[in-house]
């Protein structure tokens, strides 16, 4: 049987919005300030502890990291436990493939925390039961580790898993791991990237494209290939 490991932002939910903002205040408290959305692209898909070493080496920041992940962590859980969105259609798979006993998983570069914060938030807790964190496993995205992890858990050989993403990172992870792949590209303008050329099926114009049925229906004929 096929299982199906999700990303999470940007994949499942809209969160970017929430990790921007979140950043934001955390850069600005340690005298970073104007941080972009633009700067914030460049790291979606990368586990926030990550793009925080990246960000405390390159800006001079005195703060251990530890702190800073602290400081962020405590203000995208005040903004995701009450705007976070689902996207409709994605809700609409997901629900659809709870319903058929596919087994599912939530492997993301977000803590454990905040995941738990996103899922209870939107319900979708009730219907994706099996979490894996990069905090978890030695090395996040584009390491294969989170999705070999998440795999194990579900008791599926790599080979019978696919996984559903929406960045560079986490299609690249897909592939190493040995795993169909599924792409959902946050941004239109990165659906040319080579990195998802080994996609098994990707969706150019991003959630504006996705539809469930069309996943569905590649998904079923990824089952019986």
């Amino acid at each position: 049987m096929i299982s199906v490991i999700f990303d999470l932002d940007g994949t499942l939910v809209d969160s970017e919005p929430n990790y921007y903002e979140s950043g934001r205040r955390t850069l600005e408290r340690h005298g970073v300030p104007d941080f972009t959305w633009e700067q914030h692209s460049r790291f979606i898909g990368i586990g926030t502890l990550e793009t925080l070493e990246i960000l405390k080496e390159r800006y001079g920041i005195r703060a251990p990291v530890e702190q800073l992940l602290a400081e962020q962590n405590a203000a995208y859980l005040d903004l995701a436990r009450t705007r976070t969105e689902v996207f409709p259609q994605m809700r609409k798979f997901v629900e659809r493939l709870y319903a058929e006993g596919v087994p599912m998983a939530v492997a993301s570069g977000s803590s454990l925390e905040a995941i738990d914060a996103v899922l209870a938030g939107t319900g979708l807790d009730a219907v994706l039961t099996t979490v894996v964190s990069a905090e978890e496993v030695a090395h996040g995205k584009p390491a294969p580790d989170v999705f070999l992890e998440a795999a194990r858990r579900l008791g599926a050989r790599p080979a019978d898993c696919v996984v559903v993403e929406d960045a560079t990172p986490g299609a690249q992870a897909a592939h190493a791991a040995g795993m169909g792949c599924m792409v959902i590209p946050y941004a239109a303008e990165i659906a040319d990237d080579p990195a998802f050329a080994t996609a098994g099926l990707l969706f150019p114009g991003g959630q504006p494209e996705f539809t469930a049925d069309a996943a569905h229906d590649w998904l079923t004929a990824h089952r019986t290939a």
